[in-house]
């Protein structure tokens, strides 16, 4: 087993207008810094906030799979498909399926926190598929009691998300204080953000915004010191197609080479 904590103070940060919504990022990109780089079909990954009311300008997106979960507040989303400005509500989700291309705006009303996911589908295939969005409300996902936490579905068995990235199956746990043992794929890479609370696993502890990916086990043993809240994104270990980032080297090496 291999588990890889990052604490928030070795994640990438970002801010925009101003500072008036700022990001934490577990995955950024590049100049965001940061210890992870992108991984499986994670490409990145930023809980954002707003310190004010604040409007991110239309800006586009192609190939990527783009999702939002709204963890408190409310947002609106506009979207050149659709051209209507649409809300979202805590524990309301959307997906932006970008395809050849799609633009969007998101207004952050002050106090709202959201995380925004981008997968990597086979950007080949996807850049020749029409861009395609859907809103998911708080409602639509299924919720399971079991001792000692609860378990919400918002991408697996029993969810209403579809996409083409593969392999995925995303879930938000709510840990009461004691232990726990989660059962996991051991062919699959598991990255938990914990959104609340305070966590031990074997090698070591988790607080608020801290982050961990876990590799190569079949049941994760957790520590919840207090009530705890877990978001977890299972992926695949391998991939049957090249990534994004690995497309990237190959074009550069093919620069260079000539």
């Amino acid at each position: 087993m291999s588990i890889t904590i990052v604490p928030k103070s070795k994640q990438g940060q970002g801010a925009f207008n101003g500072g008036e919504i700022k990001e934490n990022k577990p995955l950024g990109f590049p100049q965001d810094g940061g210890e992870l780089k992108p991984y499986s079909n994670l490409f990145y990954w930023a809980h954002a906030w707003a310190e004010k009311t604040s409007t991110l300008g239309i800006h586009p997106h192609q190939g990527f799979e783009i999702m939002s979960f709204v963890l408190k507040g409310e947002i609106e989303h506009y979207d050149t498909k659709h051209q209507v400005w649409k809300k979202l509500q805590a524990g309301d989700a959307q997906i932006i399926r970008s395809g050849k291309g799609i633009s969007h705006s998101e207004k952050f009303y002050k106090g709202s926190h959201i995380f925004q996911i981008w997968m990597d589908p086979n950007i080949v295939e996807t850049l020749n598929q029409e861009a395609s969005y859907d809103d998911y409300t708080a409602e639509s996902f299924p919720t399971e009691q079991h001792e000692g936490f609860s378990v919400k579905t918002y991408k697996g068995v029993g969810a209403p998300i579809t996409m083409d990235s593969i392999g995925l199956g995303i879930k938000e746990y709510i840990l009461e204080s004691g232990k726990h043992k989660l059962s996991l794929n051991k062919e699959s890479v598991y990255s938990a953000y914990l959104i609340d609370g305070e966590i031990s696993v074997s090698d070591g502890d988790l607080v608020q915004d801290d982050f961990m990916v876990v590799k190569g086990t079949v049941q994760l043993e957790i520590t919840a010191e207090r009530t705890s809240q877990l978001f977890v994104i299972e992926s695949p270990a391998k991939l049957d197609y090249p990534t994004y980032l690995e497309l990237m080297k190959k074009r550069m090496r093919s620069v260079q080479s000539r």
